[in-house]
């Protein structure tokens, strides 16, 4: 479970401002870590595979990352570019698929490479194609092999863009003015040919897609209402864009959701990015700012609720 909005500069008035908070189980640590750039050298690990290395040297990127994996949730690069993924379900079941690249994968070597988002999307579709999508997306000591396809929301202080993606099969579509995004399928074209019909998205994700919507339809869009909407409680049966508490009428016991991690990400035009991020739910954690360089401990509350 994730939820993701972006606002250009034609809504806020100012910076591009990107958000996301990522939903992972609650037994799960999230680690913010700072890469530095470096320059290619052999092949790059990720998480279950190896993919050739990066053309020329990499920007760098601070990322939030399941402690279990290689790769991001979603971060912000040296470039001011801006990524997240979210899990969605799609007429392809991913379970028979080899493991390959995850979505946090892909969202990782995009930070990496790309100078902005629209390079980004280039970027990340051709690794797609390239190496595939696979493998599961959990830690398979804890919950077992559970793989998902992801779709990805990319900004930079000009433009933002989002790809859906079903297996190797992916559609991008350019941001106009603001775009929230959360665990289905949005893009129309796409969501109709690749949604799960038995997918309960009416029930736990449209709810939490709608009040990020209503936020971002405000003539003037703030990073304090973004904060506000990453705390919000709204949504249905406890599934909402914050989610902190158990629910056994819902949960896997095995995979209860709760915000582990959340980002807000202030992109301007030729200065470096602003961060500020929670360490767990940000209605219990809040929002600090970090600045874009090693990450100081500030002591994780992950496992809270």
């Amino acid at each position: 479970m994730c939820d993701s909005v972006v606002a250009l500069p034609a809504a806020t008035g100012g910076p591009t401002l990107f958000a996301k908070n990522s939903d992972r189980p609650a037994s799960e640590q999230q680690i913010l870590e700072f890469q530095t750039a470096r320059e290619a050298r052999g092949e790059r690990r990720c998480t279950y595979i190896s993919v050739e290395a990066e053309p020329d040297e990499t920007f760098a990127v601070v990322g939030s990352r399941p402690a279990w994996g290689w790769g991001f949730e979603h971060g912000v690069n040296e470039a001011c570019v801006a990524v997240g993924n979210h899990r969605i379900t799609t007429v392809k079941d991913p379970r028979p698929y080899p493991d390959a690249l995850t979505g946090t994968d892909l969202v990782r070597l995009t930070l990496e490479r790309a100078p902005d988002a629209a390079a980004g999307v280039a970027i990340l579709t051709e690794l797609l194609e390239r190496y595939d999508q696979g493998g599961s997306c959990f830690d398979t000591a804890t919950v077992g092999r559970k793989p998902y396809w992801s779709s990805f929301l990319l900004a930079d202080p000009e433009e933002a863009w989002v790809v859906e993606t079903s297996g190797d099969e992916w559609m991008a579509d350019q941001v106009e003015r603001t775009y929230a995004m959360s665990n289905r399928t949005t893009i129309p074209e796409f969501d109709q040919m690749h949604r799960h019909l038995d997918a309960p998205v009416e029930q736990l994700v449209d709810p939490r897609l709608a009040e990020s919507r209503r936020v971002l339809a405000e003539p003037r869009v703030n990073r304090l209402a973004i904060a506000d909407l990453l705390r919000s409680h709204v949504g249905n049966g406890g599934w909402s864009v914050c989610m902190h508490v158990t629910h056994p009428e819902h949960a896997n016991p095995t995979q209860d959701m709760m915000t582990t991690a959340s980002l807000i990400a202030e992109l301007p035009v030729g200065r470096p990015p602003r961060i500020w991020v929670a360490d767990g739910s940000p209605c219990t954690a809040g929002h600090h700012e970090i600045g874009f360089g090693p990450i100081r401990p500030v002591g994780s509350v992950w496992h809270r609720s």
